[in-house]
């Protein structure tokens, strides 16, 4: 076993090598390829915790306080250990599941220099067609509407900044600036964006704390949540929806040079992400309380300065890194598909990639609705791609005594071994599937057809701040006669 992994581990590394010494001359090229392997080329196991820990959060910083108010404090801290623990250990799964799958494939001598392995290709190898087309049809969705909600997120930062311009308007603007990361040939090559991105949301999570912190409670501040079971388990499936943000792993771990260290990489930066998370959630709900409920974007409530212009700036450029996260598994199925994928020419890969760009673009100006998108694809989508599936297919794919015995990598023996990961993997199934899909599929569709009633489709100013002098609009709410979060004026801000 120990000189299987050894043959495996030299395979991977000595493709990586090779191609990274390709044309290496010995004068001015000499300082090119240090300047790109500094920046560009990141295939280390810091290079897809980075990678893991600027992924996980984005947008969902802003409305974690807003599922906090939904929850309430005891309950949105427990649900956010809870799941960030769960996510941990079915990123630990799929982690398994590519290892074992590339390593039967290494034996056959299949050879992955021009071509990146994802995850319907690992449920393809190991149990065949139909989990091949469960997985593809799960994962695209997920990703396809991950890269919705960055855009709208996106449309509707910039908004806080410069209102000139409607909600709409914007979405085009950066739906055009998002469509250059057809360009991005890899995860291999995010080790700078990866960087950059967990700077700008560990300033805007201590942004968060710290202006919260400063500005005090509000007067009269009510911490009335959890109310209305709808709320309740929206704001349950928000943070769902947090943790779940492992549909690009096998993506991430074919990028490294030794992807035999990942397990554990999930694990830490979901710890450091819940340094980010807990704080900002927790001062940004104790500060403001149940205005909150009608208003899941923290900038909304905290009072206009340089620094929350600079958390925007900031949250807006994370948008647009995540965007490319999201999009880049998605160019490698397209380039699969019209068999595009081992081209050597980027230009020639980056033109075949755009038609992807169309339907995002086309569904952020449909449904921009932000916050409701959020906990429907947490509900809908990442409960099944993220958690469901990975957990069932780990048990089919070892269920078989000599499965067991030739694994590539045997069940630590702090979970129990195999009797222990299965019990866990059936727990993950079940509760994921009643109360992540069964509840939050109920609260969060309840969610957001009342938007498209209320607001229609394709609607220029989302929740927008009324014209001065003009009344609000009357707007039916969820669950009356307590304003619901997602009815009102200010609701999701974002």
């Amino acid at each position: 076993m120990e000189s299987t992994d050894k043959v495996v581990e030299t395979v991977i590394v000595g493709n990586y090598v090779d191609m990274e010494s390709e044309g290496k001359p010995n004068n001015n090229n000499d300082i090119k390829s240090k300047f790109t392997n500094l920046f560009w080329h990141g295939g280390s196991a810091y290079d897809a915790w980075f990678s893991c820990a600027s992924n996980q959060v984005a947008q969902v910083l802003l409305t974690l306080p807003y599922s906090f108010s939904q929850l309430g404090m005891l309950s949105g801290v427990s649900f956010q250990l809870f799941y960030g623990l769960l996510g941990s250990w079915t990123a630990y799964l799929i982690s398994i599941l590519y290892i074992e799958y590339r390593t039967r494939k290494e034996r056959e001598k299949v050879d992955f220099r021009n071509h990146v392995i994802q995850w319907f290709e690992v449920l393809d190898g190991l149990l065949g067609k139909h989990w091949r087309n469960v997985g593809l049809a799960f994962n695209c969705t997920f990703l396809l509407f991950g890269s919705v909600i960055q855009l709208i997120a996106c449309a509707s930062n910039i908004y806080y900044i410069n209102d000139n311009l409607d909600k709409r308007t914007w979405t085009y603007i950066f739906g055009a600036c998002c469509a250059t990361t057809v360009f991005i040939p890899s995860f291999h090559n995010y080790r700078i964006w990866s960087f950059l991105g967990l700077l700008m949301t560990t300033y805007t999570a201590w942004y968060l704390t710290v202006a919260s912190l400063l500005h005090g409670q509000v007067e009269g501040v009510k911490h009335s949540g959890p109310t209305k079971m709808v709320l309740y388990f929206t704001g349950a499936t928000n943070i769902l929806y947090t943790f779940g943000g492992h549909a690009v792993t096998v993506e991430i771990m074919h990028a490294m040079w030794k992807p035999q260290k990942f397990k554990a990489i999930y694990l830490w930066a979901t710890l450091y992400v819940l340094t980010l998370t807990l704080p900002s959630a927790a001062s940004v709900y104790w500060a403001f309380g149940d205005l909150l409920l009608d208003h899941s974007n923290a900038f909304s409530l905290l009072p206009k300065s340089p620094f929350r212009d600079m958390a925007v700036i900031l949250m807006l450029i994370h948008q647009f890194i995540t965007f490319g996260f999201a999009c880049t598994p998605l160019y490698f199925v397209w380039e699969k598909a019209i068999g595009m994928h081992e081209c050597k020419s980027m230009c020639k890969r980056a033109a075949a990639r755009l038609p992807v760009v169309i339907p995002i673009w086309f569904l952020a100006i449909v449904f921009p609705f932000f916050g409701p998108i959020n906990s429907s694809v947490g509900s809908l989508l990442v409960s099944f791609t993220v958690y469901i599936i990975p957990a069932l297919a780990y048990m089919f794919t070892f269920k078989s005594a000599a499965a067991r015995e030739n694994a590539v990598e045997q069940p630590p023996k702090f979970v129990g071994r195999w009797a222990g990961s299965f019990t866990i993997n059936i727990f993950v199934v079940v509760w994921v599937l009643i109360v992540g899909f069964g509840f939050g599929g109920w609260a969060s569709m309840t969610n957001f057809i009342h938007q498209i009633d209320t607001f229609g489709l394709f609607t220029k100013c989302y929740q927008c701040p009324p014209p001065p002098g003009s009344p609000p609009p009357f707007l039916p709410h969820v669950g009356a006669p307590r304003p619901s979060p997602a009815n009102s004026t200010h609701h999701h801000h974002l």
